[in-house]
């Protein structure tokens, strides 16, 4: 089947060696990447990108084969179609989901902490059917808040939000900065909103959780690091009802890469001294994970 693609806002940060593709996270953009980007350049060709309906790329129906099909155009167009793909968050699992869609180029994946919501089972020491309702809850509050329009004066608030983010986790405002103003886009009605638009938005959270980030792993051939954020994201005033479920994953998830780990010889798992915010707030180690990973490749494609 043909795949449909649009063309990609790119931001080539240049370098020499085995070539790397940058994915961002849902409703994020390549400006996270911009403090890892440079120290991965000093050893590799870098590539980030804008996802479909994301930062400065167009808009598109969004589903997994259409996004795969823009980063095969991407990588095609730069002349790099064994890149590594390397992604945060949603971009993690397509960086395993391309991997596996291109056996015998793709030389093996990364995915820094995108491993979804889970299953049940994963939310250690909480009763499964009380976390299937309480992940309902999550699921109906990322909808409701998905493309939401920026009221007059909101663009003020939202940097207002960014520089206390700043405070708290020690990231340098300017980078939050770069990635709001990267995701507010002027409507042709003249209103502001965040993208992807609702519409779309809405499109890829459904296209999130049809994706099993444990299925991919158990299918994977090849070489693959799996990155892990040490530490939680601070409580939020008003979604704090929502800590006992993650502090719950936290401990699942630990269990279950730690036994992939053990299991699977191809896989590799990082711990990474940071929250999941952690491109921004820690780009050394992650640079450092992600370059001790790509040295251990033995293909070392141009």
């Amino acid at each position: 089947m043909i795949r449909e693609h649009v063309t990609l806002a790119v931001q080539d940060h240049g370098g020499k060696g085995t070539p790397l593709l940058l994915l961002h996270g849902a409703g994020r953009t390549l400006a996270d990447w911009a403090a890892v980007a440079p120290l991965l350049a000093r050893h590799h060709r870098v590539l980030a990108v804008d996802l479909r309906g994301h930062g400065y790329s167009p808009d598109g129906t969004w589903s997994i084969p259409e996004v795969l099909a823009d980063i095969e155009a991407v990588l095609d167009t730069h002349g790099i179609p064994g890149a590594l793909p390397v992604g945060h968050s949603l971009g993690g699992m397509l960086a395993v989901r391309y991997a596996l869609d291109h056996p015998g180029v793709t030389p093996g994946a990364v995915n820094l902490d995108g491993y979804g919501w889970g299953r049940p089972g994963q939310y250690v020491g909480l009763d499964p059917a009380y976390v299937e309702e309480r992940l309902a809850q999550v699921r109906e509050l990322a909808a409701t808040v998905a493309g939401q329009l920026v009221p007059p004066g909101g663009l003020k608030d939202l940097l207002a939000q960014q520089r206390a983010m700043s405070a708290q986790l020690g990231i340098p405002y300017e980078l939050l900065e770069a990635g709001v103003r990267r995701s507010v886009h002027e409507r042709s009605d003249g209103q502001l909103e965040l993208r992807p638009g609702r519409e779309h938005a809405l499109e890829m959270l459904a296209e999130i959780d049809s994706l099993d980030p444990f299925e991919l792993v158990r299918r994977m051939d090849r070489p693959l690091l799996l990155g892990r954020a040490l530490r939680p994201v601070p409580s939020v005033p008003g979604l704090d009802r929502f800590d006992e479920l993650m502090a719950a994953y936290a401990k699942g998830l630990a269990r279950d890469l730690a036994e992939l780990a053990h299991s699977r010889a191809e896989v590799t798992v990082a711990d990474i001294d940071g929250t999941h915010a952690m491109l921004l707030e820690n780009p050394r180690p992650v640079a450092d994970a992600i370059l001790g990973f790509a040295a251990g490749l033995s293909d070392d494609r141009p």
